[in-house]
């Protein structure tokens, strides 16, 4: 690997800012200054610092975050704060990404990682990965949209949803209002509210609670996150 490329990925700067550093003479591979990013190096074997200090090479991040209201699922935005701007300075990296979206309104769990290979994973139809939801919702629903989610249907402007699992967790008769835990493994725009509002009810919070199996952890206050766990990242990549 370049030394350039190393020291970007350990989250000492950018590229161009890498290229001033190694210029200051503040980096040393195996104890000798070096000031050409161009130079070669094994990152597992070789011992690189940084101003002094030991810098370990990590190639992939995966964080667990608990998405608020307000915040929209992208790396940059002119206008609204970013699920990314969340993120403590320490932990911020360019390459870093939410793995598929969640509405502004919509909170729960999401996941930020720069291993597009896993994002490709989780998001891929041909993968039939989970997406478990939690929703209030306006109507009452029945056991007749249990029996309609189950075999899939035509949203209102004509595209088809694949079967997913409804689940009715109450029903407030008086003041018209249902709970529901929702299981699909599609990623359209909207999907939850379009398939609510597509048997006459509608969505007025709604929560994420899994992807694949990787579950929120309830303890994150919105708007935290955290490192996935060894075990966490092994069930989703499917090493149970």
């Amino acid at each position: 690997m370049r030394l350039d490329k190393f020291l970007a990925d350990t989250g000492v700067g950018s590229r161009k800012e890498v290229k001033q550093l190694l210029k200051k003479s503040l980096v040393a591979v195996n104890g000798t200054i070096v000031k050409d990013g161009k130079m070669h190096i094994n990152e597992n074997e070789d011992t690189v610092t940084f101003s002094g200090e030991q810098l370990t090479y990590q190639q992939f991040y995966y964080y667990m975050l608990h998405k608020p209201q307000g915040v929209i699922s992208a790396t940059k935005d002119k206008r609204d704060q970013t699920v990314i701007d969340l993120l403590q300075d320490e932990d911020f990296r360019e390459d870093l990404f939410p793995v598929g979206r969640l509405d502004k309104d919509t909170e729960g769990l999401l996941l930020l990682t720069n291993d597009g290979q896993l994002a490709h994973q989780l998001l891929s139809p041909k993968k039939h990965v989970d997406k478990e939801y939690f929703a209030k919702v306006a109507g009452i629903m029945t056991e007749a949209d249990v029996q309609q989610f189950a075999a899939g249907f035509a949203l209102t402007n004509g595209e088809v949803v694949k079967p997913s699992t409804l689940t009715i967790e109450s029903v407030d008769e008086i003041n018209e209002e249902s709970s529901i835990r929702l299981i699909i493994q599609e990623g359209k725009f909207h999907q939850v509210k379009r398939m609510v509002e597509a048997v006459n009810k509608k969505v007025v919070y709604l929560k994420r609670l899994r992807m694949g199996d990787l579950w929120l952890d309830e303890r994150l206050e919105l708007g935290e996150y955290r490192s996935l766990t060894g075990k966490e990242l092994e069930r989703l990549k499917g090493k149970k």
